[in-house]
């Protein structure tokens, strides 16, 4: 057997990353950030046949679930949520205060993997600088690499896609693009988290997905700093719902585009 030469290894990662990310210029769906909402929603529409486009600044997807709460890595589920759990084959136990914990590193990982296994490309280290506005509608993502943006002059490309979700949490990065050029007429600076009330954010994070501008959504803790929800704590039910819900939603919205 021949030995292995490094630049014929370097060329295999150049040539299949650059053709993955040729064939991700154009999309269905672009969803900014890889945390609980996003991974759940982005699952569900590429199960659908839905070219999905997952954009993660980090090294490592999953968003907040690694910690757990406080860096003890067990995340909490309530009853409602289970099924999503049961759905992507990860184990939970009841607690005795009558919610359900399950190893945050498994739920984390269990996500990835099947969002990926689904047909998801994601796209970690990349960043959101900027998105594209056509006819007053967004219509793209202006990504960079995370350790280029801001800190280097490094101009920046664009991806494409019928539907943008802003699932990157408490920064609400995309929605905060439109909002510091006053494109949101109904979210303006003084919105944002309200403090924490667990019950009520679970609810408020699920329920009040919403198309907050023309070709843009909001799932998960986005939507609470969009729209002036309470902070949920170490809880993810509700942003497990958040992406189930926002993927009914956007899965209907892009059917009608086509």
């Amino acid at each position: 057997m021949p030995g292995l030469e490094e630049t014929e290894i370097s060329k295999a990662i150049i040539t299949a990353y650059h053709e993955k990310l040729l064939d991700r210029l154009q999309n269905d769906v672009i969803i900014v950030g890889a945390g609980p909402a996003g991974l759940m929603g982005g699952m569900r529409l590429a199960r659908q046949g839905m070219k999905v486009t997952i954009i993660e600044k980090r090294l490592s997807p999953g968003g907040g679930i690694w910690g757990g709460g406080m860096t003890m890595n067990e995340a909490v589920i309530q009853d409602k949520a289970l099924p999503l759990l049961d759905e992507i084959g990860i184990r939970h136990r009841p607690s005795p205060e009558g919610l359900h914990t399950t190893d945050a590193v498994e739920l984390a990982s269990g996500l990835c993997f099947r969002a990926l296994q689904s047909g998801v490309v994601l796209f970690n280290l990349m960043t959101v600088e900027d998105v594209c506005v056509h006819q007053k509608r967004v219509t793209g993502v202006v990504v960079n690499r995370t350790m280029v943006a801001g800190a280097l002059p490094v101009d920046p490309i664009t991806l494409k896609a019928k539907a943008v979700v802003d699932a990157t949490g408490h920064e609400a990065v995309v929605i905060e693009s439109l909002r510091k050029r006053r494109l949101l007429a109904d979210i303006n600076e003084s919105v944002g988290e309200g403090p924490m009330d667990a019950g009520a954010g679970e609810d408020f994070v699920a329920e009040r997905v919403a198309e907050v501008f023309p070709g843009l959504w909001v799932s998960g803790m986005s939507v609470c700093a969009a729209l002036g929800g309470p902070r949920m704590g170490p809880i993810f039910g509700g942003m497990l719902l958040s992406g189930v819900r926002m993927a009914e939603l956007v899965s209907a919205a892009v059917s009608k585009t086509v």
